[in-house]
C-alpha cells in the first residue's frame, strides 16, 4: 500500500492554504469562503500567520492592513453581510490586546448571524518562559489566556496547541462558518509557538472543499398549521427580518405579498427586503417604526414573524400587539427563533418558507377593505416623510432629517448606505425609502457605535463601483475613524457623511426622557455648575479626516450639503462631507416614535424631572404583556 502523501509546512502556512482552498455553494454559485485577511502584527503572530502570508503570496491569500482590531472584524462584518454570508473574511492579531480588542467585534458578529472567523495569536503552549509579554497570569488556571474572552462571543472557539490539532478545528471552523443558523465569530486561538512549528500534513488536508449551504424546507405539518393560521386572520400583518436578505428571499417575499396582500413592516434588519414604492411595504415596525406598521401592529390578530429575532426595539419592549387573540407565526431557520412569542413554529429557510407557504395558500387573500386601510395609511405617513425632509430655506443649517431628504434626492437603487448607532438609525428606520434590496445597511443587533466606516469600507470591498456611504455621528466618528487610513491606502471611494451635533445627542434624549436631564452627554467644557455646560469644544472633526488623507468638504448650509453631497458621489477617491446640523423644531423634524421603549427610571428621585418620567414609565409600562 502506498503511503499518504504529506507536505511539511509550518502550522500558520498549512492554515493559509487551506483556508485559500475552501468555498461555498448556493443555488449553483460558487465562491472564496476566506476571500482576505485582515491583520496587524506583533510579536505573537508576525513570525506565525505574518510569514504564511508572505509566503503564500497574494494570489492565494489577499491581505489587508488594518489600524484597529475592533474596526478590522467591523470591516470583515461589513464584506460577509453585503455578500450574503456566503463569503468572509479572516482577521489576524497578536497575543493581549491585539487579541481583547476583537471582542467587541466578535460580539456584533455573532449577534447578526455574520460569519467572520479571527485568528488572535495566544501566549506559548509549551510554556518555555512563563510569562511572556502581554501574557495574564491566572493562578488558578495556567491554560488560560486573554483569548478566553472570546468564547461567549464565539459562535466555536478552539485553541490549538498541536500542530496535529489544526486538521479537525479547521474543518469544524468551516462548518460553523458556512452554517446558515450557526453563523457569527469563529475563533481560532493560535499559540505563537504552534503557529511556527512544522508538521508533515496529509495533501488531502489541501484538498479543494465545497462548502453547500443549505436551505431546509418547511415541514409539511408545520407548513399546513402555518396556513391555516393565516387563512383564519382578518388582520395579518407580516414582520420582515434580517434572515430575508440572508436567504435572499426578496422575490419570494414579493410574490407572497402581492398573491396574498398581506402587509409587510420590516425590522432594521429587514428594510428593504420591499422596495420602499411597493403597495405592500408599510414601512418600519417597533419602536423607530412608522405610524402605518406600528397601528398595524397593535391591531393585528396574527403576526408572521419572517426571518427576525423578535427584539425589544421590534416588539416595542413587549407593548407593541395588542389585539387580545393575537398569534404568532415564526419563519425562521433557527427553531429557537421560531418559537418566540410561543409561535406556531415553521421552521424553513425563508426563501423555501415563504415560497411553500405562498403555494398553500393558493387562492387566499384578505379582505379588499385591509389592503384599501394600509395603503391610505401608508400613504399619509409618505407625506410626512416628505415633511420631515423638505428643506424650504437653501441658506438654513439643515436637521438630520433634512440631510437625509437631500441624499434621498440624490441616490439611485445602486448606493449603500451603512449606519449603526446614536439618533440617526431611527430616523433612517422610520424616513428611508430603499430603494434596493442591500441599500439600507444599519447594524442594530448590537448596535455598535464605531462601526459605520470600517463596515462601509468591508462593504465597498465586496461591492466595487458602486456608492458606498458611511453616516455617523460625531460621537461614533471619535470612537473608531481609524479605517479612513485604510481606505485611502487601498483607493476605496467611500463617502463619509460626519453629522457634527456636538455631543451624544441620541443619548442625550433618551436621557432627557428618563430624568437624566442629558448628564454627560454633551461635548462641552465644564460650566460655573461644575457640568458640562459651557461653550462647545473647539473639536474639528473635518480637520482631522483630512488628516488621515481624505479629501473633505466642509458644509454650513443646506444648498452648500447638496453641492458637497453630489460631490462626494461623483469622486473617484475617498471623500468627507462635514455637515453641523441644528435641532429640528416640530414642523422640520421627523415624526416622534410612535411606539415605546423599556428604559428603566428611578423608581425614586428628588429631581422632578425623574419623578415625572417614571410617572410615564409606569403607565407604559403597563401595556406589557406575555404572548402565552
Amino acid at each position: 500500500m502506498t503511503a499518504p502523501r504529506s507536505v511539511r509546512l509550518t502550522t500558520a502556512q498549512a492554515l493559509v492554504r487551506f483556508l485559500s482552498r475552501q468555498y461555498t455553494e448556493r443555488d449553483g454559485r460558487r465562491q472564496r469562503l476566506i476571500a482576505a485577511t485582515w491583520g496587524i502584527f506583533g510579536h505573537g503572530n508576525v513570525a506565525g500567520i505574518g510569514q504564511a502570508l508572505l509566503e503564500s503570496g497574494p494570489g492565494a491569500m489577499p491581505f489587508l492592513q488594518g489600524r484597529n482590531e475592533q474596526a478590522m472584524v467591523h470591516a470583515a462584518v461589513g464584506y460577509s453581510r453585503q455578500c450574503g454570508r456566503l463569503s468572509a473574511h479572516a482577521v489576524t492579531t497578536s497575543i493581549g490586546p491585539g487579541a481583547t480588542n476583537l471582542v467587541t467585534g466578535a460580539a456584533l458578529a455573532t449577534v447578526n448571524r455574520i460569519p467572520v472567523l479571527l485568528l488572535p495569536g495566544d501566549t506559548f503552549a509549551t510554556r518555555p518562559a512563563d510569562p511572556v509579554l502581554q501574557q495574564l497570569e491566572v493562578p488558578y488556571a495556567g491554560d488560560l489566556s486573554v483569548n478566553d474572552t472570546l468564547r461567549p462571543v464565539s459562535r466555536y472557539f478552539d485553541r490549538i496547541t498541536r500542530p496535529e490539532a489544526l486538521v479537525p478545528a479547521a474543518l469544524q471552523a468551516m462548518r460553523v462558518l458556512t452554517d446558515p443558523v450557526q453563523a457569527g465569530a469563529v475563533t481560532l486561538a493560535l499559540p505563537q509557538d504552534v503557529q511556527a512549528e512544522a508538521y508533515d500534513w496529509p495533501e488531502e488536508f489541501f484538498a479543494e472543499r465545497v462548502w453547500h449551504v443549505r436551505r431546509p424546507r418547511p415541514d409539511t405539518g408545520e407548513l399546513r398549521a402555518a396556513a391555516e393560521a393565516v387563512r383564519a386572520a382578518r388582520r395579518p400583518l407580516l414582520i420582515a427580518g434580517g434572515g430575508i436578505r440572508h436567504s435572499g428571499a426578496e422575490e419570494a417575499l414579493r410574490a407572497f405579498a402581492e398573491a396574498t396582500g398581506i402587509p409587510v413592516a420590516a425590522t432594521q434588519a429587514g428594510k428593504g427586503a420591499l422596495r420602499h414604492d411597493h403597495p405592500a411595504e408599510v414601512g418600519a415596525v417597533g419602536h423607530t417604526g412608522t405610524a402605518t406598521a406600528d397601528d398595524l401592529a397593535r391591531a393585528a390578530d396574527l403576526v408572521i414573524a419572517a426571518g427576525t429575532r423578535l427584539t425589544d426595539f421590534t416588539t416595542a419592549s413587549s407593548t407593541l400587539f395588542q389585539d387580545p387573540a393575537v398569534r404568532f407565526l415564526g419563519l425562521n431557520l433557527d427553531p429557537y427563533d421560531a418559537h418566540k412569542q410561543a409561535a406556531l413554529p415553521l421552521v424553513a429557510d425563508a426563501r423555501e418558507g415563504l415560497d411553500a407557504l405562498r403555494a398553500e395558500l393558493a387562492g387566499h387573500r384578505v379582505d379588499p377593505a385591509y389592503e384599501r386601510t394600509y395603503r391610505q395609511a401608508k400613504g399619509y405617513w409618505e407625506a410626512l416623510v416628505d415633511q420631515a425632509f423638505h428643506a424650504p430655506d437653501e441658506d438654513a443649517v439643515p436637521t438630520q432629517a433634512q440631510v437625509l431628504g437631500a441624499l434621498d434626492a440624490l441616490v439611485d437603487d445602486t448606493d449603500v448606505l451603512v449606519n449603526a448607532a446614536g439618533s440617526l438609525p431611527g430616523d433612517l428606520h422610520r424616513l428611508w425609502r430603499a430603494r434596493s434590496a442591500d441599500q439600507y445597511h444599519v447594524e442594530y443587533g448590537y448596535s455598535c457605535m464605531g462601526y459605520e466606516i470600517p463596515g462601509a469600507l468591508g462593504v465597498a470591498l465586496a461591492a466595487p463601483g458602486r456608492p458606498v456611504w458611511a453616516l455617523v455621528g460625531d460621537g461614533s466618528y471619535l470612537m473608531n475613524p481609524t479605517e479612513l487610513v485604510t481606505a485611502v491606502q487601498e483607493g476605496v471611494p467611500l463617502k463619509v457623511v460626519v453629522l457634527d451635533n456636538h455631543g451624544y445627542a441620541s443619548i442625550g434624549g433618551l436621557s432627557g426622557a428618563v430624568g437624566g436631564e442629558g448628564f454627560g452627554t454633551a461635548y462641552r467644557f465644564r460650566g460655573p455648575d461644575g457640568g458640562y455646560t459651557g461653550d462647545p469644544l473647539p473639536v474639528d472633526l473635518a480637520a482631522n479626516a483630512a488628516s488621515l488623507g481624505m479629501a473633505v468638504i466642509r458644509t454650513r448650509t443646506i444648498g452648500d450639503l447638496r453641492k458637497a453631497l453630489a460631490e462626494a458621489r461623483g469622486s473617484d477617491r475617498p471623500t468627507c462631507v462635514y455637515a453641523q446640523t441644528r435641532t429640528p423644531d416640530t414642523v422640520s423634524g421627523p415624526p416622534p416614535a410612535q411606539a415605546w421603549w423599556d428604559v428603566p427610571v428611578a423608581e425614586t428621585a428628588t429631581r422632578a424631572s425623574a419623578a415625572q418620567a417614571r410617572e410615564e414609565y409606569d403607565r407604559q409600562a403597563a401595556q406589557r404583556r406575555r404572548h402565552l
